[in-house]
């Protein structure tokens, strides 16, 4: 591959010149600096459950990120970016893997059969189903590299022990959730660090406790920086927020308690919170402020302008106020439909920014079509590493260097999801193709929509009837862009 820094090695007959006239010269002027032809660090965050429309610099108005927002001034950003599934463990499998949901190991959520007694009987969290152990992961593929790897926050593709133990699958250390059902708290009695449980002190997994588990992500990512300063590192910060249940410090809180005004609802699902909607802000600006940290450090550290920041969400916002949410009170869809669980807009476009001082333009904005699947061939060409045949995805690195002329194109984006009723969609330039309802009795009559995103990101108006040649091609590609899963079975499909 050729590389994307290409630097010119220095004459031998330069350097023997350099140290004869000063004998204590070294190359390196500081103990931080790294050779500038050095891999780039990468630092990769995802919310949980983030909606498209939760960051000021994607309109956001109520709630406050402003570091994360300073990712997409001093950056990129992604204006029609996608999630590999509408729900959290399929969507990481993608991101960590390189395949959509046609050919994606873990396609919905789910939790092994063998485990559930115990989690009935004794309160043990039971995982998420194992991706095997032939499963090729980011990190496993910058290891070759001699990348430092780490990943802090709430992980999702297997339990302690099990083929998809991050710890087996190419990260050097993980801290935090391997279930994401124990995710479900925000001040668990325990985390999860370096295979070993460690007790979380003052917390009993109520609404409040003493010990924040967001606080401990970004901790954890901080003392990896400083221990790899020397070497090119992997940062994967899978947080756990703004999932529910709300949960923050109260501190936070009183902030947004004077400009958020509650409103009396239905709670459903998880914990019930005093102040849900200035809680909910509350949540999103504290992991700003952990973002913010990270930044800072990179940045105290001499590693600025050999480190690419990103910062994404795993899937659309939650949905009719579940656990005291209010996705339509912050507008967190930005008016897509559908939210979370759903393959409409609203479920699956997601934020994506980047920074890169020196590399990535300040203020940059693209409308390139891209996913989840497409972070893992990114990577491997940052880093220089071969990126593995037969993937869904294609590197985004052009278009982050300013390249554009060199960028690749997805002929279309496609997901399938046996949840939710049953789902199918898929893009094509403007063009949006989606089945809903597809397991709804023994033989569901299967409806194809059809949308122009260009003209109609709200899909709101089905152009099916109007449009049947173009229609007839998004339902061939819906038949072959997929193979059927033993794990993970679609009887309507299969």
């Amino acid at each position: 591959m050729q590389t994307l820094f290409p630097v010119k090695p220095l004459s031998i007959h330069f350097l023997l010149f350099v140290f004869a006239i000063w004998p204590g010269v070294t190359l390196i002027s500081s103990a931080n600096a790294r050779p500038a032809d050095d891999r780039p660090n990468i630092i990769y965050i995802i919310a949980d459950d983030l909606g498209y429309n939760e960051l000021g610099c994607y309109g956001q108005k109520t709630i406050k990120t402003p570091n994360i927002d300073r990712i997409a001034s001093d950056g990129i950003k992604f204006t029609q970016h996608y999630s590999g599934q509408a729900v959290c463990a399929p969507a990481r499998c993608s991101l960590m893997t390189g395949y959509h949901m046609g050919h994606a190991f873990v396609r919905n959520n789910g939790n092994p059969k063998d485990r559930m007694p115990a989690y009935k009987k004794d309160g043990i969290f039971p995982g998420q189903i194992a991706i095997p152990d032939s499963t090729v992961t980011i990190p496993e593929l910058l290891k070759k590299k001699n990348y430092a790897t780490a990943a802090y926050g709430k992980w999702g593709l297997g339990y302690e022990e099990s083929t998809g133990d991050p710890l087996k699958q190419g990260f050097d250390d993980f801290g935090g959730f391997l279930c994401q059902i124990h995710a479900h708290n925000h001040y668990p009695k325990y985390l999860w660090k370096s295979g070993k449980k460690i007790p979380m002190p003052g917390n009993d997994r109520t609404l409040k406790g003493e010990s924040y588990s967001q606080d401990y992500f970004v901790d954890w990512g901080l003392e990896f920086i400083r221990k790899n300063k020397e070497k090119p590192f992997f940062l994967y910060l899978p947080f756990a927020v703004p999932h529910l249940s709300i949960q923050v410090p109260d501190s936070d809180v009183e902030k947004y308690r004077k400009i958020i005004q509650e409103e009396k609802h239905q709670h459903r699902g998880y914990l019930p919170h005093p102040y849900p909607r200035a809680a909910y802000a509350a949540m999103v600006t504290h992991m700003d402020k952990g973002v913010g940290q990270i930044m800072n450090l990179v940045k105290e550290l001499g590693l600025d302008n050999n480190t690419i920041i990103l910062f994404s969400s795993d899937n659309g916002p939650a949905y009719n106020r579940l656990g005291g949410s209010d996705s339509v009170y912050f507008d967190s869809a930005n008016g897509f439909r559908g939210m979370k669980g759903s393959l409409y807009e609203g479920g699956i476009r997601i934020p994506l920014i980047a920074r890169w001082p020196g590399k990535i333009k300040a203020g940059s904005v693209t409308d390139l079509q891209s996913a989840f699947w497409d972070i893992l061939p990114t990577f491997c060409d940052l880093a220089e590493v071969k990126t593995p045949e037969g993937i869904d995805g294609i590197s985004l690195a052009p278009t982050l260097l300013g390249q554009t002329d060199k960028q690749k194109h997805h002929d279309h984006l496609y997901w399938e999801f046996a949840a939710y009723g049953g789902q199918q969609a898929v893009r094509m330039g403007k063009w949006k193709a989606i089945r809903q309802d597809m397991l709804k009795g023994k033989n569901p009559i299967i409806k194809t929509e059809l949308y122009d995103l260009e003209s109609d990101p709200a899909e709101s108006v089905d152009l099916a009837d109007k449009y049947p040649v173009i229609l007839k091609k998004l339902e061939e590609v819906m038949k072959d862009a997929r193979v059927p899963s033993k794990t993970y079975p679609f009887r309507t499909l299969d």
